[in-house]
């Protein structure tokens, strides 16, 4: 769960000893038995956890620190242990902690006070994990509303697609916007061996409804609570994530942890990474009740069958409304919950390697985690302010997170070999279409284009519309137009087809103020910083806006076709799409107007609103275009190939259409 802005991170570094768990076949087991050492953050960073030792933990290490020499130091207050391994392979204090460590095949400490991972000078390619069968499906649920949270989830899916190498099931809570702009991902990316389930988010509401929380995440972020009651009854096992992380390593290894859960385990959980829930952040903090520092709900392990079991639903509901009545709302949403329900029911919860978790917050410990480690797996960012989190090594993580932000989803179709699994039907059609065309055409990177579904990244800024005023400007970068036209003319209730044109200008100047108002604008024209779009290159483009008309106009008037006319326009959601034959420079809005026109929609001119278009260097399209005669010999075989579509579906009416074929001379 991403903590609020005065909740840190301190990392929960734990001691993890990975042997055969009990019922497995010895083929099964590890080739090589994960014991890892373990360093008490009191002693290293000088400050140590009030939270005590979780059950299943080892005992405290501090009683063994004088057999220990210590080495040369690493940084930020940090030394690293070195004692002789013995001829079992392992250090003396791997031994005692195999001597205090049960049954169970795996014990970690689950206070400051444990070993991250791994020294940090080991490689987890010594340290075979257990992994999944190779065809394994593995499940992980993730609650996403909104359009902040589904560029989040976009990232982290991008990040789990690109190391998994199993199969996965994907259980997505949503919201309708996040329900369209997923559908339409998954639709686009075409990714082999994955599914998806959809559960609506809002039949959700009723059920925790009545929880008060402070959280930035609203109802949405106390939803997790009631993942075990609407996944699949038949669903065992799933992983469940926050939309703020990004994957490092294979989902996986996360998943091999679940065969280390005792009988009575049904939780795996980070410890959080902060002193949040040990309520010394500031004077007055009451937090929820947690054991220890608590734990972080961001990366989570659930054992379905076992929680079901175990009353889950009346143990999270029973412990909320006892909180409630002293705490009265939540401040980590479904953090809090967890947390309380662990601190009443210890056995529940089985701690997981802070790497799986490395939580970025405002007040984050995780350095203590991270510096030591030999991989980290899992980074989240559950600070508010996200990527500006104040960091001395956030650099590093923006960058793995910037490399998946930029990733081309279309490259992770990836065939899972050795998987059988049915291709999704547009990547099936998609393969045969490609199958037909000729490598050997001039235009095959042109057809091949064509082929290729192209969606754009919009960038945006959330608009809170301000009280009207009487020349109400927006810019055009943040998506919206001229509002006050818009309202005026009330196009939901138009009968009539129309696209709106907005009316273009330019300036020559990188740096430029902005234009308050039709006014404003107009005085920067008439003294020469300003200019009509493409005034000098190519004035046909934007000439039938009649830009002197526009100067007096107090009301949108409506304008005809002509040749090479590509305005900016908004126009309904139903309304043409672009031509896919068009795709880098040329002629894709040319192809959109004709195409409006052709339907009969009516071409009208905001009175007010209008966008500037700012100076930037030529991109790689247009420059081809320039320099390549077969980039325009091809666009061309295009432009005809389109008007005799428009032929076929509009007969003689296409006719006017032809003066627009007309080779470029002087075009861009």
């Amino acid at each position: 769960m991403g903590s609020q802005s005065q909740e840190g991170s301190g990392s929960g570094h734990r001691a993890i000893l990975d042997s055969c768990p009990s019922g497995l076949q010895p083929s099964h087991a590890l080739v090589q038995k994960r014991v890892i050492g373990s360093w008490p953050f009191s002693e290293l960073s000088g400050t140590g956890g009030k939270g005590g030792t979780l059950p299943g933990s080892p005992r405290p290490f501090q009683s063994r620190q004088a057999k220990v020499k210590p080495e040369p130091r690493l940084g930020a207050g940090l030394t690293r242990s070195s004692a002789p391994v013995p001829a079992t392979g392992r250090s003396q204090e791997e031994q005692g902690l195999l001597g205090a460590s049960g049954a169970d095949g795996l014990q970690a400490t689950a206070t400051l006070d444990g070993d991250p991972y791994g020294s940090r000078n080991r490689s987890t390619s010594d340290l075979q994990p257990l992994l999944p069968l190779k065809c394994e499906l593995l499940h992980v649920a993730i609650v996403c509303a909104g359009h902040n949270s589904s560029r989040e989830v976009i990232t982290l899916v991008k990040s789990v697609l690109f190391y998994r190498k199993n199969p996965l099931h994907l259980h997505l809570v949503t919201d309708a916007v996040a329900r369209s702009i997923l559908e339409t991902l998954f639709r686009t990316w075409m990714v082999p061996a994955v599914t998806i389930r959809f559960y609506d988010a809002e039949e959700l509401k009723p059920w925790i409804s009545w929880i008060p929380n402070k959280h930035y995440s609203g109802l949405y972020g106390l939803m997790k609570l009631v993942l075990p009651s609407i996944l699949p009854l038949s669903l065992a096992r799933v992983v469940v994530l926050d939309t703020d992380v990004t994957f490092s390593s294979d989902i996986a290894e996360l998943w091999a942890l679940f065969v280390h859960f005792s009988d009575k385990q049904v939780i795996g959980l980070v410890e959080n990474q902060s002193d949040w829930y040990l309520g010394n952040l500031w004077k007055n903090h009451k937090p929820w009740p947690a054991l220890g520092r608590g734990f972080n709900t961001g990366v989570i392990l659930l054992q379905l069958d076992r929680l079901r079991q175990s009353g889950w639903e009346q143990m999270w509901k029973l412990m909320a409304k006892r909180e409630l009545l002293t705490l009265q709302a939540t401040s980590l949403a479904d953090q809090d919950v967890f947390n309380a329900v662990i601190k009443e029911h210890p056995e529940l919860v089985h701690p997981l390697p802070c790497v799986w978790n490395v939580q970025l917050s405002d007040h984050t410990l995780a350095e203590r985690c991270y510096l030591e480690a030999a991989d980290l797996k899992v980074i989240h960012w559950n600070s508010p302010k996200k990527l500006r989190v104040k960091n001395k090594h956030a650099e590093f993580f923006r960058n793995l997170h910037l490399t998946f932000l930029g990733y081309d989803g279309k490259l992770l179709r990836r065939e899972l070999f050795g998987c059988p699994s049915q291709l999704p039907a547009e990547a099936e059609q998609l393969q045969q279409a490609m199958a037909q065309l000729d490598e050997e055409e001039p235009c095959f990177e042109f057809r091949q284009q064509q082929l290729t579904v192209h969606r754009v990244h919009i960038t945006f800024l959330p608009h809170q519309p301000p009280p009207p005023r009487p020349h109400d400007v927006t810019l055009v970068a943040q998506l919206s137009m001229d509002r006050a036209s818009i309202e005026q003319l009330e196009l939901s209730s138009l009968q009539r087809k129309a696209a709106l044109v907005v009316p273009a200008f330019e300036t020559l100047h990188y740096r430029f103020s902005f234009p308050n108002s039709k006014a404003e604008l107009l005085t920067l024209l008439d003294a020469g910083s300003l200019y009509t779009f493409r005034y000098h290159e190519w004035p046909q483009g934007h000439a039938p806006t009649d830009y002197a008309r526009w100067r007096e106009a107090q009301a949108p008037y409506r304008v005809q076709w002509a040749a090479d006319y590509e305005p900016y326009v908004v126009v309904p959601r139903d309304c043409p799409r672009y031509d896919p034959r068009f795709v880098g420079f040329g002629w894709n809005k040319v192809a959109h107007i004709i195409e409006l026109d052709a339907q009969e929609y009516e071409l009208l001119v905001l009175p007010e609103a209008f966008s500037i278009h700012l100076p930037h260097a030529p991109s790689l399209d247009i420059s081809r275009f320039r320099s390549s005669p077969t980039y325009r010999d091809c666009l061309q075989a295009f432009k005809e190939e389109f008007h005799q579509d428009l032929s076929r579906r509009y007969g003689a009416a296409a006719l006017k259409y032809l003066t627009a074929l007309q080779p470029s001379q002087s075009r861009a």
